[in-house]
Order: structure tokens, then C-alpha cells, then sequence
């Protein structure tokens, strides 16, 4: 057989494990991802990518790296890697005490948190990353604890909350220092800029050097691995009016589909992994030269791997000869970003999507072996001015041709065009408390979709499925 157009013979992954010889002792950056506080959580292969994206180029730099990852203690864990957290009731923020549900801290233990910082000795600077923006209370206990145990370490904060309620998390996180953005390159140059360290050497010149294949996160930090998961491309070309993609990640750029192999071949042969889960917002656009390439290489070197689209696919990128490629090379947990059969809605929020694109998608992944309940698709319920009979019949749509309905509670983000209307609409004070931005609350609830007919409509569900 001849040699694969994706066979390497260097070192897998030249920049990341190696420290710069001939330099001083560097500092110690601790990273720490913290706690999700919620009414419900579930683990569908949660990592902090960037995060772990951010240590790899600081560890190249030859920085002494370690992580606190405060959700990497599974309550269970499911054949593929995903599973329940831990989970800690705790007592409700009080802009929260009306909602009649249990808030919870899932994760480690506080007592579990306070030792791992201990063992991990003072650094010289903390890196946290921040989730979804009504987490926010999680994350300000690992900032308060983080100050008690290291007093004037410099506390660095980044992520989701951090970007989208920049001036709510300057005002009352208690971090020292908050950075508003995707950049991988703009965050190391910051905490580089703290440390009075040199900037990387080795990436001088490159926008991204994740999308360019010069490293690989530093999952090797996870004392053990169910699962890796991998970006092969970052942002997103569509607008679609409830999603912040285009707020998070500056254009869209795509890795070579070799260094994506590569990525995947490391994780396997170096770390016996199995099961990986793609973080991209825009996995199958332009298939033929992306993704396609990426699951015939997969299939002819046969790792046995199973993977994972949490994230959701494009439905009309998929015809006849993808979905067969997506069965045959190990995609397990399908998943379809539809929202909506109602067509008016579709083009209300960015027109990516229509009942035939699904129709046709879904008859194909049924003809390459996918099963009806393997086949989920995600339905968006408590849009702003949606109507309960709008949501049911978007799930009836669904089972009518042959897929898994699957409820996604609209969540208001800042910044995108749907949050201005939902400001309106919500009886809530949506621009100045995120807690309000919880999608378990149903935010933007009104007398034509009550939190009653959400439940009913889920409870119909749970029964079938």
C-alpha cells in the first residue's frame, strides 16, 4: 500500500513537549477551570480547549504549567467518555430564589479544591477560564479561594463569561486582570507581559498557532483521559441572530486536514484515547476538501476511535456520500443544529437551515445505518415570542421523518441580534444580571409558552425516549 498523503515522520508534536534549552527558570502559571453552578449540568465531553490551548504554548516557552480542572471528577461515566457530574446542592444567588428547582455546584468538592491548590505550591500567576455567562458564581468562588490560599498572585481571567459581560466581570469577579477575547495569541502576550517573560519564539508571525498545527492542547496535564476534544477549525461564516460564534472567535479559519489526523493519531498512540469530541461551530462546511479528506484517512487507518458532534452539524452539508463517511468512520453521537420547523423562524434567525435540508439529511444518515433515536436533533424552545404549538410541531416535524427530537432551552446571549429582543420581551433585567441568562428559567416566557408547556412537552419526550 503506499504511503498515506497523511503519514508523518517527525516528531508528532514538535513545540509542545519540549522545553527550550539554555533558559533560566521560568514561572509557575496555574490553570484553573471552575466549578458549573446550576440547576442541571451534564457532561457532553466538557474540556477547557482554550484554556489547555493557551498552557501548551506557555509550557513550549518552557513555563511550568499545572491545571485544576474542577470538573474532572465524574459522579458517572458513559461508554463514550460523557456522563454525569458530581453534584453539591448549594444555596440559590438571590435573583434565583424564585425559581422552585435545586441550584447545584457540580464538581470537585470544595475540600478537594483547597487541597489540590495546596499541592500544587504558589504560583505566579493564576490563568481562569469562565463558561457560560450565568456560571458566573462558580467561577467568582475559585477567584475567592484561589486569593485566600496565594494572597497577591496575579489572577488572570478569560473565557465565555469574560468576553460577553466583560464589565460585569471587571466590576465584580475580583480578578486582576480580565481578558476579552478568543486570541490565543493576544492571551499569552498578556500573561507573558505580566511575567516580564519574552513572547514565544517558536510562533513569532502566526495568527493562530492551533489552526496552524504547530501544537496540540495539553491534555496530557488530565491525569487521565475518557476523551480529547479537538477544534479542526475556529468560528463560524454564518450569523445566525442567537449565537455568538462571530463574538468569540475573530473570521473563520480551518486546520489542514493532515494536522487534524495527526492530532488524533497522537492521542491514540501516545495516550491509548478513544473517544474524541469536535468543538467546531463549522465541522462539515466545504466538506470536499475538509472533512471528507479527514474521514476517508480515518477510515483507512482504522484506530478505533468513536466520535462525538455535541456542537450540533450543518444539515445541508450532509448528502449521500458524507453521511455515509460519517457512519463508517466512528461518528457515534450525530447531532443536527435545526431549531425549527416553522419557516419564518428559520429565516428570522439566519435562514441556514429548511424542513427539505433536514428531511434529506436525515434519510441519508438513516440509509448509511443511523437508527432514528442515534439521529438527534436539536429544537430551540423560548425564543423570544415563540408559541408552545410552534415548539410541538418543530418536535413532530422531527419524528414524522424519522429523527430524535431534542430540547435546547433558549439562552439570551449579549452581543448577538436576538438579545436586544429578548430585552423586550424577558421580564427579566437580561443586560445587568447574566444569573437572568439561565436557560433553565426560560428567560423569555410568556403567556403563549409558559414554563408549564415546556415541561409538558419535555415529560412527552422523556416517556418516548
Amino acid at each position: 500500500m503506499p504511503r498515506s498523503l497523511f503519514d508523518r515522520t517527525e516528531h508528532p508534536n514538535p513545540f509542545i513537549w519540549v522545553k527550550i534549552e539554555g533558559m533560566k527558570q521560568q514561572p509557575h502559571i496555574l490553570l484553573v477551570h471552575p466549578w458549573i453552578t446550576d440547576f442541571a449540568a451534564y457532561n457532553f465531553w466538557v474540556k477547557p480547549l482554550g484554556l489547555l490551548s493557551i498552557g501548551s504554548l506557555l509550557r513550549a516557552h518552557g513555563l511550568r504549567v499545572s491545571l485544576i480542572d474542577c470538573l474532572d471528577e465524574p459522579a458517572t461515566s458513559k461508554p463514550y467518555g460523557d456522563g454525569k457530574f458530581k453534584r453539591t446542592i448549594i444555596e440559590k444567588p438571590k435573583p434565583l430564589r424564585f425559581f422552585p428547582r435545586h441550584y447545584s455546584r457540580y464538581g470537585i468538592s470544595e475540600e478537594a479544591f483547597q487541597e489540590r491548590l495546596r499541592s500544587v505550591g504558589k504560583p505566579d500567576l493564576v490563568a481562569i477560564t469562565s463558561g457560560m455567562t450565568y456560571w458566573y458564581p462558580g467561577l467568582f468562588a475559585v477567584v475567592e479561594r484561589v486569593k485566600d490560599t496565594f494572597g497577591a498572585v496575579p489572577v488572570v481571567l478569560g473565557g465565555i463569561y469574560a468576553t460577553l459581560c466583560e464589565d460585569h466581570a471587571k466590576r465584580y469577579s475580583g480578578a486582576d486582570l480580565v481578558f476579552k477575547g478568543g486570541e490565543i495569541l493576544g492571551a499569552l502576550r498578556t500573561i507573558c507581559g505580566l511575567l516580564d517573560v519574552d513572547s514565544l519564539p517558536s510562533v513569532h508571525g502566526t495568527t493562530d498557532p492551533l489552526m496552524e498545527g504547530l501544537f496540540f492542547p495539553a491534555f496530557d496535564l488530565y491525569p487521565q483521559l475518557s476523551y480529547v476534544c479537538i477544534a479542526t477549525s475556529k468560528g463560524c461564516p454564518l450569523r445566525c441572530t442567537y449565537c455568538a460564534s462571530h463574538l468569540l472567535s475573530k473570521g473563520y479559519v480551518r486546520r489542514q486536514p493532515d494536522r487534524v489526523i495527526e492530532e488524533i493519531r497522537y492521542w491514540v498512540l501516545h495516550h491509548g484515547v478513544r473517544n474524541f469530541a469536535f468543538y467546531d461551530d463549522a465541522l462539515l462546511l466545504d466538506s470536499e476538501n475538509h472533512m471528507i479528506p479527514i474521514l476517508k484517512e480515518l477510515i483507512r487507518e482504522n484506530l478505533g476511535c468513536y466520535f462525538h458532534a455535541p456542537n450540533g452539524l450543518h444539515i445541508r452539508e450532509i448528502h449521500e456520500e458524507l453521511a455515509q463517511l460519517l457512519y463508517q468512520g466512528g461518528f457515534k453521537t450525530i447531532r443536527l443544529g435545526f431549531e425549527t420547523s416553522i419557516e419564518a423562524t428559520q429565516l428570522q434567525t439566519g435562514g441556514k437551515v429548511g424542513n427539505d435540508d433536514l428531511r434529506r439529511a436525515v434519510k441519508y444518515l438513516t440509509q448509511a445505518g443511523y437508527r432514528d433515536e442515534e439521529i438527534g436533533v436539536y429544537i430551540m424552545a423560548g425564543l423570544p415570542g415563540q408559541r408552545a404549538e410552534e415548539v410541538e410541531a418543530s418536535v413532530a416535524f422531527v419524528r414524522e421523518i424519522g429523527a430524535r427530537p431534542m430540547l435546547v432551552e433558549y439562552s439570551p446571549i449579549p452581543g448577538t441580534p436576538l438579545f436586544e429582543q429578548a430585552k423586550r420581551v424577558s421580564p427579566f433585567d437580561l443586560e445587568n444580571e447574566p444569573l437572568f441568562h439561565n436557560n433553565s428559567i426560560l428567560p423569555c416566557a410568556w403567556e403563549g409558552f409558559t414554563l408549564d408547556d415546556y415541561k409538558r412537552i419535555k415529560s412527552a419526550l422523556r416517556k418516548r425516549y
